[in-house]
């Protein structure tokens, strides 16, 4: 046979079988609307991250080496541009008054932006330093920030490309401060975070242990009880209204409340970054994989302080 054409064969066959491994392992369990697999939306990015849905069910998302977010109209299904001028931002979400917080990696700062795309400062440095790197970021219902601060190297960095901060560290911004706080410093590479809707217990990524650990959040919004929920990492993460934890990599993992594995979705990308939940009714899991992005209808529903 042809070389060229057994390649192609080939390559038409994993793709395929590809596709057809999605279709099997999503789950039509309790989580999954009936039928339903990852739809892909887009692939016309670069690497794609930080998806976070406004109140009305549209998602923004970045390409962070282009410099850009987009916006996803949950309705229509349109994305189209929201700034080129994103602060080469990371992780997002949404504050109560409706503005876009950021993880503005290119000059490690924290950044607030209004829906007409214009960006405000929030935070520069902790102890006069620059942060590493912001790369997630988490508001309880109180307006407290939880923000994860490790050392990824970028190559668009203008700055020095050293660690700034001796520790990739856990921080807190109490509602109304302009000064971050410590919460932890003893973390390797902390990543994705997301805190539960009654803002008891926050969730955090340790990359390089490879592993998610579970606080408790105090009413002053400090945590105790730091204990390990799953012995697996992730990149991104979000939380639906039954408790469950979609953790991201290899494709979306989900975990119950108790820590118990329920459900894989195989995403044909090399890197699914991060994952939220948009719509109308918060029940369509959005899901940022390295080109591209997908949406998966769901019978639950995204959880919001």
């Amino acid at each position: 046979m042809n070389g060229r054409l057994s390649n192609s064969l080939f390559l038409l066959a994993c793709t395929f079988l590809s596709v057809m491994n999605v279709c099997a392992q999503v789950p039509s369990n309790e989580i999954v609307a009936e039928g339903e697999t990852p739809v892909r939306v887009s692939d016309s990015y670069s690497f794609t991250e930080g998806p976070a849905a406004d109140a009305k069910g549209d998602v923004f998302f970045t390409d962070q080496p282009n410099n850009k977010i987009y916006h996803w109209d949950c309705e229509s299904g349109e994305i189209t541009l929201f700034t080129d001028q994103s602060g080469r931002s990371n992780g997002m979400y949404f504050d109560a008054q409706g503005n876009l917080i950021a993880c503005a990696d290119m000059d490690n700062q924290l950044w607030e932006f209004d829906m007409q795309g214009h960006s405000k400062i929030l935070i520069t440095n902790y102890g006069g330093k620059l942060l590493n790197g912001p790369n997630d970021v988490w508001i309880s219902k109180d307006g407290g920030y939880y923000l994860t601060d490790p050392y990824f190297k970028r190559d668009y960095w203008t700055r020095s490309p050293e660690s700034q901060q001796p520790v990739e560290g856990l921080y807190y911004l109490a509602p109304g401060s302009k000064q971050l706080v410590m919460l932890d410093s003893t973390l390797n590479q902390p990543n994705g975070l997301v805190g539960t809707p009654d803002g008891k217990h926050l969730y955090v990524a340790e990359a390089k242990a490879n592993r998610i650990l579970k606080y408790d959040i105090q009413p002053d919004g400090y945590l105790t009880n730091r204990q390990v929920f799953a012995d697996m990492g992730s990149d991104g993460m979000t939380i639906d209204d039954r408790g469950n934890i979609y953790l991201t990599g290899d494709g979306v993992t989900v975990f119950d409340k108790n820590g118990q594995k329920i459900a894989h979705f195989p995403i044909p990308e090399d890197w699914t970054a991060n994952v939220c939940f948009g719509g109308k009714e918060r029940n369509i899991l959005f899901i940022t994989a390295s080109k591209s992005v997908y949406t998966l209808k769901m019978v639950v529903h995204g959880a919001t302080p």
